[in-house]
């Protein structure tokens, strides 16, 4: 029997050819809606769109911060590129081999490696290591191990290290100003970031850079007034004093006397800002700004000067100091020997408490105040560098006559370093005073009148008495110069008042004497090393920082031969 042969409709076969011709015509079509048709709903620019955002990044590029310099452009602090390397916790395989050699380049163990991820498991960013130079971070990066980048930043160092550590400061590892005048001008040489358009694969690799948003704006430079020359000058000598006389700290200020510009300021102890890691605290602080003292005997030679504008003396007035000591109230106040009778040139010379003491009771109390006020104590000296201290300068209803006493060779008040540097600026600058500031200028600015020009001259040469054979600080002068200054020893202040072995010891000058280019104060603080008086050993301190300053500066000598003689025999002279 013969099979029956299939037979099909004409129409069910046309029906199945013209189905099967339609759907590649449909699916071509539904193409063309997702490829080519902008405004059908998850069109091209949909699809596009969502593959740009799982693709596309607008990546940061870092800011240079401003280069930090002393007067003569030396770098005091500059801005080095680094690299960053940073994870997406999701996308790295926990257990892939390669993390082995990644916790070797990163120098910690696997586990403490792979807890680290674990922990931030949830997030999509978290820090592996931080300014890693290029060269290291390339070790790491060549693994190619997925969800590991890099980013580039900045660091900074700092060329002068510990020398200039407490003025010029430092910055946080995220590049923001923390101390000194890293923090006092940090909007100042922080720069804006730029950002740019980059296309990156699924491993996070940027493919391409498809366009600059904005450019980054670097920061501006600063220059500071400080010459590093006389810089390392005073900190090499102050260094050396300390280790010396066994001292808790130092510092030393170094100002000139046209431009109220600082050309050096040193303290110990101090810190190598390019290694924190043992980083003590107590040597941040710039002493010469903030830690404040009682200025002792350097305040005579103004308290001299008060007395010259009260019309009650003159350089030649005579003052009876037998036996040596006044009492005044309860306390008595002792000279270091018996001086007889004294002119004030003998006064400053021999650092005479009698003497001062006497002046000081003669005089309405205010105006020795005054004058204290007119050169800038009490008030902060202005330069905007974070801490500065405004010292202390009491007023009084009534004065007491022993607080008047105390009060005429400073006691009672405190300064700064800074604030006796701008109060002797004012003698070198016959009466004028000055802002000082610690950035250079290349304009001598506008000073106030304070003081009469010809009263601050005598006074002058009546402190160049004090350097000269037989004056309490012969270690404080200098071949071929005539140095004028004053001595100050103070007890140090404790819980239960004045501490009766430890001591402060302070030296102020000005050279050349009758016409003054440099201001110097040098303060060691309680030094142990059996020597404590401020001619011992604060003044020769000043004698080699200054000559240093004058040879380097070419600021020609004045003394002639048989001058130069007079202060050689001189050097053997007595101390306070």
């Amino acid at each position: 029997m013969k099979p029956n042969k299939l037979t099909i409709s004409r129409w069910r076969y046309l029906l199945v050819v013209m189905v099967l011709a339609v759907l590649p015509i449909a699916g071509l079509w539904h193409i063309a809606h997702l490829q080519v048709m902008p405004d059908m709903d998850r069109g091209f620019e949909f699809l596009q769109g969502q593959g740009m955002a799982r693709t596309l990044r607008t990546e940061s590029i870092p800011a240079y911060r401003g280069v930090i310099t002393d007067r003569r452009g030396e770098p005091l602090a500059v801005s080095t590129p680094v690299v960053t390397l940073w994870a997406n916790p999701q996308l790295v395989n926990i257990e892939s081999p390669a993390l082995k050699e990644l916790a070797a380049a990163l120098s910690i163990s696997l586990e403490e490696l792979k807890q680290r991820l674990v922990r931030y498991a949830g997030k999509e960013f978290m820090y592996l290591a931080r300014q890693l130079t290029p060269e290291q971070a390339e070790d790491v990066l060549k693994l190619e191990i997925p969800g590991i980048y890099g980013k580039g930043e900045y660091k900074r160092f700092y060329p002068a290290g510990e020398v200039a550590a407490q003025l010029v400061g430092f910055t946080n590892i995220d590049d923001h100003g923390q101390e000194g005048m890293e923090l006092a001008y940090d909007e100042v040489l922080t720069g804006v970031p730029g950002a740019k358009q980059v296309l990156k694969d699924l491993k996070g690799r940027v493919i391409k850079e498809l366009g600059l948003i904005r450019s980054e704006k670097a920061g501006e430079n600063l220059s500071l007034s400080i010459d590093l020359r006389l810089q390392y000058t005073a900190y090499r000598e102050l260094k050396a004093a300390v280790a010396q006389f066994k001292a808790a700290s130092g510092s030393v200020v170094l100002l000139d006397v046209r431009t109220g510009e600082v050309l050096a300021m040193a303290n110990q102890p101090s810190f190598n800002p390019n290694d924190r890691g043992q980083l003590n605290s107590d040597a941040l602080r710039n002493r010469a700004v903030t830690d404040l003292v009682e200025p002792g005997s350097t305040m005579k030679p103004l308290t001299v000067l008060a007395a010259l504008e009260s019309g009650k003396y003159v350089p030649e007035t005579m003052i009876d100091t037998n036996p040596g000591y006044i009492r005044v109230g309860r306390k008595t106040f002792y000279d270091h020997r018996n001086y007889g009778v004294i002119d004030l040139t003998g006064l400053l010379m021999k650092s005479s408490q009698v003497g001062t003491t006497k002046i000081a009771l003669s005089l309405e109390p205010e105006h020795i105040r005054e004058m204290f006020s007119r050169v800038g104590l009490g008030e902060s000296p202005g330069t905007g560098f974070p801490g500065e201290s405004p010292g202390s300068l009491p007023e009084h209803r009534r004065w007491r006559p022993v607080e008047r006493a105390n009060f005429a060779f400073g006691l009672g008040l405190s300064a700064s370093a800074l604030q006796i540097a701008q109060a002797y600026a004012v003698l070198a600058n016959d009466g004028v005073r000055r802002q000082v500031t610690l950035l250079k200028t290349d304009e001598i600015p506008e000073g106030e009148t304070v003081a009469d020009a010809n009263h601050v001259a005598r006074v002058r040469e009546m402190m160049a008495s004090v350097t000269r054979a037989g004056g309490t600080a012969t270690r404080a002068a200098i071949p071929s110069y005539e140095v004028a200054g004053k001595t100050g020893t103070v007890h140090k202040v404790g819980k239960n008042g004045y501490e009766k072995n430890r001591y402060v010891g302070l030296f102020a000058g000005m050279v050349p004497a009758d016409n003054p280019r440099l201001v110097a104060v040098v303060i060691i603080n309680d030094p142990r090393g059996g020597k404590y008086f401020g001619g011992e050993v604060a003044a020769p301190v000043f004698s080699n920082v200054v000559a240093d300053a004058l040879r380097m500066l070419k600021i020609p000598p004045q003394l002639d031969q048989s001058d130069q003689v007079a202060q050689v025999v001189g050097k053997s002279g007595g101390v306070m």
